[in-house]
């Protein structure tokens, strides 16, 4: 069985295609009749969905692996703790997932991407959804101690109210282009407002 555009897109850093990769291998080799199951990459194509936020997909895989898949290897079992925490929302968890485990040199690097675009997410999360937030929570949702967690926030902008242990959100700027319209374009509108009204 030949995994090489796997492996390719794992040493060139295209983990986002990972899964789509995976999928049509898998396909690939099912309309030839090849038994892969024994010897298919379960935990580079479950953490391939989990990277590109497909959970369903995740979770389909997961429950359709063969059973002396999972128990053989602790690896996919830890991908799947990733997944699993997240679509608990156990944001918290899924660092400690990350962190507890010790990953294989396949993906090693595929699980330290995900976990800081993970960790971007997060942040562009609490971005969003707060105005001040306590330092406490915002370990909480990047994984990390207050220190580097106060740290990271402040290099993102944020304001730090040391009496309190708050941070103050500070929105992105975001700025809107006004089209102006061209005058042909303005006669054009003019006359088609004016053949509404009459």
């Amino acid at each position: 069985m030949d995994l090489s555009p796997i492996q390719n897109a794992l040493s060139s850093g295209s983990y986002a295609t990972i899964a789509d990769t995976c999928d049509e291998l898998m396909l690939q080799l099912a309309s030839r009749g090849v038994r892969h199951q024994d010897d298919w990459p379960y935990a580079v194509h479950l953490l391939g969905y989990i990277f590109v936020n497909d959970l369903n997909s995740a979770r389909f895989l997961w429950k359709s692996m063969p059973m002396e898949n999972k128990e053989s290897s602790p690896e996919v079992v830890a991908v799947w703790k990733i997944g699993k925490n997240i679509w608990n929302r156990d944001y918290s968890r899924v660092y400690e997932a990350i962190r507890e485990f010790e990953w294989s040199a396949e993906i090693a690097d595929m699980v330290a991407a995900f976990s800081e675009k993970y960790t971007e997410k997060m942040f562009q999360m609490l971005n969003s959804a707060y105005s001040t937030i306590s330092v406490e929570e915002v370990a909480k949702f990047l994984g990390m101690s207050e220190d580097k967690a106060t740290n990271y926030s402040l290099q993102h902008g944020w304001k730090l109210d040391t009496s309190c242990k708050m941070l103050t959100v500070q929105k992105p700027i975001t700025v809107t282009s006004q089209r102006l319209l061209g005058s042909s374009k303005l006669q054009r509108l003019t006359e088609y407002v004016f053949h509404l009204e009459h």
